[in-house]
């Protein structure tokens, strides 16, 4: 078993929906020998359940983890360079007959493509091959941003399988080139985690978010359960447990 797929599994059964799940099944084991804790235990889930699988509560835990509003385009004419950050992939898409980008990745190589026509400034494509398939995210990215965007990435990082890696590889690449302050494009939850590993190899970064969360009730639809709000949720918290993984990683190294 890899690093990589041990720890995701590992963070597969913490976050919901799983950790739910989980939490569910203790409920109903323990039902017979002690009643009030797995009632306990089942009233919690079903009840995180709830809450997580709101929109207003997947915006509030997004909105703690954005560390910026939207950028401002006059930030980039100091700026020498745009990171786009990958955000998964779909492996063997029949109907492309090969590997392409999710959704997520799109919406970021949407984004990173029309900085690059406001501000001239190249692109930095990053992102390997986590969980196998035949092509690494930073090259499909970059043929994505040709073929679709008509915009040429000037580097890929094509090795990386996190987002640690994504800033450890990316950087020699960038320094080499004379790139000292980048505009680093991702969801506006992902930024707090991936900023500073990006500064703690020597970039000076614009954060450049997408998709900034909504704490707004503006209907009932927002306090009742979706798929989309659970969605967010895990998301948010995700993101968390990957900060507290990385600040633990970085006290034993």
């Amino acid at each position: 078993m890899t690093p990589w797929l041990m720890t995701n599994l590992i963070a597969t059964a913490l976050l919901p929906p799983l950790s739910l799940v989980i939490l569910l099944a203790a409920g109903l084991i323990l039902n017979r020998r002690r009643p009030r804790l797995a009632m306990s235990l089942i009233l919690l889930s079903a009840a995180s359940l709830y809450a997580l699988s709101t929109p207003w509560v997947g915006g509030l835990l997004q909105k703690t983890l954005e560390i910026s509003g939207p950028v401002d385009l006059e930030a980039l004419k100091d700026t020498d360079a745009i990171v786009v950050l990958g955000g998964g992939r779909r492996l063997a898409a029949g109907e492309y007959n090969s590997d392409t980008v999710n959704g997520i990745s799109l919406e970021r190589l949407r984004y990173a493509a029309f900085l690059h026509r406001a501000s001239g400034l190249p692109i930095l494509a990053t992102g390997g091959k986590p969980g196998g398939g035949a092509l690494a995210e930073g090259r499909i990215m970059q043929r994505v941003l040709h073929d679709e965007f008509g915009v040429a990435a000037r580097w890929v990082e094509e090795a990386s399988l996190t987002t640690w890696d994504n800033a450890r590889l990316s950087a020699p690449l960038l320094k080499a080139s004379g790139v000292r302050r980048i505009a680093l494009v991702s969801h506006a939850w992902h930024l707090r985690r991936a900023v500073p590993l990006f500064e703690a190899q020597g970039l000076e970064v614009v954060p450049a978010g997408i998709q900034f969360a909504s704490t707004d009730l503006d209907d009932v639809f927002d306090v009742l359960p979706t798929p989309a709000g659970l969605r967010d949720s895990s998301f948010a918290l995700h993101e968390w447990l990957g900060i507290l993984w990385y600040k633990l990683r970085t006290l034993r190294t």
